[in-house]
């Protein structure tokens, strides 16, 4: 039987109806019509023929679908389906608090702002996956979640070590409802976080002080969003409700008119912001 080659593959050329290169050993190539390349692994097991999926080339060559191939037939040889383990590890990665929270995350996709949905993705990548994210959800101890949680508050962090606590409960609650975990563990540590203490902050009246607030700002350390909105406030002088939801837009012309228009006596028509027009 001939033997599949490199060249032959980069020839392969789509056609009306699919077609196949065979190799050796059950490993074949099935060629689209829309000029799809994939790889295929027949074989038979309990008198039963099958077929695995390898992948797609090119990003699985030649040499790394044979490989894949015979790892498979190892497999077979120990009467194991290699399908059905593949389903197995699936079910299992499932399960872990990395795939349950990409699940929660796509049901919140419908109807949270995309930006908002950045957030979340970027404090799940950050702080959680690393960590706990490879875990089985149902496995997860309190105190491998607070581990997790520790670091953020090492940096000095603390809110956000419980805006992610928070968001860990949303997503063991997800797993709760749909059979995966018996219990929001991200409840228990609730408590064992160090408390976040808000004050309100008097306006800055000394001119003085206007250095040390800039220097302060500067100097901070926490989300980048934040950090962008910290700098950018000084050069616009806007309530931080309106710097949060501004849109930057082309006709507008100076940085404060692109961001938030003068005022104008009676109902404002036109505003260089997201949001609803309200009236002055």
């Amino acid at each position: 039987m001939p033997v599949l080659s490199e060249a032959k593959i980069r020839a392969a050329r789509p056609q009306e109806r699919a077609y196949k290169f065979f190799d050796e050993r059950g490993l074949f190539m099935l060629v689209t019509p829309t000029g799809g390349r994939l790889w295929r692994f027949r074989y038979r097991l309990g008198g039963v023929e099958k077929l695995l999926t390898l992948g797609a080339y090119p990003d699985v060559t030649l040499k790394r679908a044979r490989e894949k191939r015979d790892d498979a037939r190892k497999l077979v040889a120990d009467g194991v389906d290699p399908s059905a383990k593949r389903q197995a590890e699936r079910a299992v990665q499932a399960d872990t608090f990395e795939g349950i929270a990409r699940e929660w995350l796509e049901l919140q996709s419908k109807s949270l702002a995309p930006e908002t949905m950045e957030i979340l993705g970027t404090r799940l990548k950050s702080f959680l996956y690393p960590y706990v994210g490879n875990r089985p959800i149902a496995s997860i101890t309190a105190q491998e979640l607070l581990a997790a949680l520790r670091r953020i508050e090492a940096r000095g962090t603390h809110e956000t070590a419980h805006r992610v606590r928070s968001l860990a409960g949303r997503v063991f609650r997800h797993a709760v409802a749909t059979g995966r975990a018996q219990h929001d563990i991200a409840a228990d540590v609730k408590d064992a976080l160090a408390p976040v203490k808000s004050r309100n902050f008097a306006s800055v009246t000394e001119p003085a002080r206007v250095g040390e607030l800039l220097r302060a700002i500067d100097g901070y350390s926490g989300q980048p969003i934040t950090a962008f909105a910290l700098k950018l406030a000084p050069l616009v002088f806007v309530r931080p409700g309106e710097l949060r939801g501004a849109e930057l837009r082309a006709q507008c012309t100076g940085l404060r008119e692109r961001l938030y228009p003068a005022a104008a006596p009676g109902p404002r028509t036109s505003r260089c912001l997201t949001g609803r027009v309200s009236s002055s």
